[in-house]
């Protein structure tokens, strides 16, 4: 049912022959991408909400600057605002002297852009159409354990081999032909065959703030009210409305062991206060909360019973389910359910469990 809802009404396809990873940490996330930079042959697309010009990203463009030099196309595109304060202006001019096509997604200029709220959080990198990798890592060293400004940092990702990387080639054009005015035509990068023998079937989707489908939110719920023994969310926000909540609750009510994983240490105060504004209700309907205490979790995963999953860009709250160009994949009976289970499980011992007493407190 998941499939034929993204099929139908967001013309995503469904893939097999796609071998998923999952990581857990960020630190072999990096060395994983950055192995896999180096055997770039024909062309590196990068998407992301935040490059910082710090050591994680100035070994990437290192990487990058030799392949162009090699003769590689390659691109990279990031949010103006999601990346405001970490680069600054020479940044974007500096990556094409060195060859690299450089975009910078929807310049904020207050009054003057109507679409101000509506930014790229989308997290891409495509490596000669073959190998592909999403989730929640931006292009900074906090993200790959290499600053903790709200002490440990947990986050999540998938690399993608095979045929399902199509649809992230084509998610980074969907942006990158925004971002200028040639409308270039894209379907030779995705007549490529690559397939890698696996288990299970693999949808990568996004979400668009000027669709009137709320695809991300549609996801969500779908997996809400098909759960049946057993799930897992982690996020780093819970901004939710009354129907999530009420989904959430009712999940717990019919017998579903529904368990979600929140920062212990928030980055944004009001969003922290926010969140335990839900805490009263969900828990007096069964729904278990627990509370990162290292640290900052950024990851957005949803497990429901151990048989799919979505791991990508998409946090509980507003703007990622309204405001903001969002991406994902959804997952079906994949090797990587297992992994994406026991991470779940290491990181729920690391955290404290939120009570009544807590809430009282």
């Amino acid at each position: 049912n998941q499939f034929r809802y993204l099929s139908a009404y967001e013309n995503w396809p469904v893939y097999q022959n796609t071998r998923v990873r999952y990581f857990g940490d960020g630190a072999e996330t990096l060395e994983a991408m950055k192995a896999d930079l180096e055997k770039a042959e024909k062309f590196i697309f990068m998407e992301y909400f935040i490059v910082a010009d710090n050591s994680a990203f100035q070994e990437i463009r290192e990487i990058l600057v030799r392949k162009a030099r090699q003769g590689v196309e390659v691109r990279l595109m990031y949010d103006d605002i999601g990346s405001l304060g970490f680069v600054n202006m020479r940044f974007a001019r500096g990556l094409s002297e060195d060859g690299i096509r450089c975009r910078v997604f929807n310049p904020a200029v207050p009054v003057v852009n109507l679409f101000l709220n509506h930014r790229d959080h989308r997290k891409t990198t495509v490596i000669d159409g073959k190998v592909g990798y999403t989730g929640g890592y931006n292009l900074a060293d906090e993200y790959f354990g290499r600053a903790q400004p709200y002490g440990v940092w947990k986050d999540t990702g998938l690399r993608l081999e095979g045929e399902a990387v199509r649809s992230l080639t084509a998610s980074f054009f969907e942006l990158w032909n925004v971002t200028t005015k040639e409308d270039e035509d894209f379907a030779h990068y995705l007549n490529i065959c690559h397939k890698a023998e696996s288990e299970g079937f693999v949808q990568p989707f996004n979400d668009n703030p000027l669709s009137e489908e709320r695809t991300a939110e549609n996801v969500y719920l779908n997996l809400i009210a098909q759960a049946e023994k057993t799930l897992y969310i982690t996020t780093p926000y819970l901004i939710i409305t009354d129907e999530m909540s009420r989904a959430l609750r009712l999940a717990a009510k019919r017998g579903v062991d529904v368990r979600i994983i929140l920062p212990g240490i928030p980055d944004k105060k009001i969003p922290y206060a926010l969140a335990k504004t839900h805490y009263k209700s969900l828990l007096s309907s069964g729904v278990k909360i627990y509370e990162y205490a290292p640290g900052f979790v950024h990851a957005k995963v949803f497990l429901s019973d151990q048989r799919e999953a979505v791991v990508g860009t998409i946090n509980l709250d507003y703007r990622s389910l309204y405001h903001h160009f969002e991406c994902a994949a959804y997952l079906k009976d994949v090797d990587c359910l297992e992994d994406i289970r026991q991470d779940f499980q290491n990181t729920m011992r690391k955290c404290r469990m939120v009570t009544q007493e807590t809430i009282r407190r």
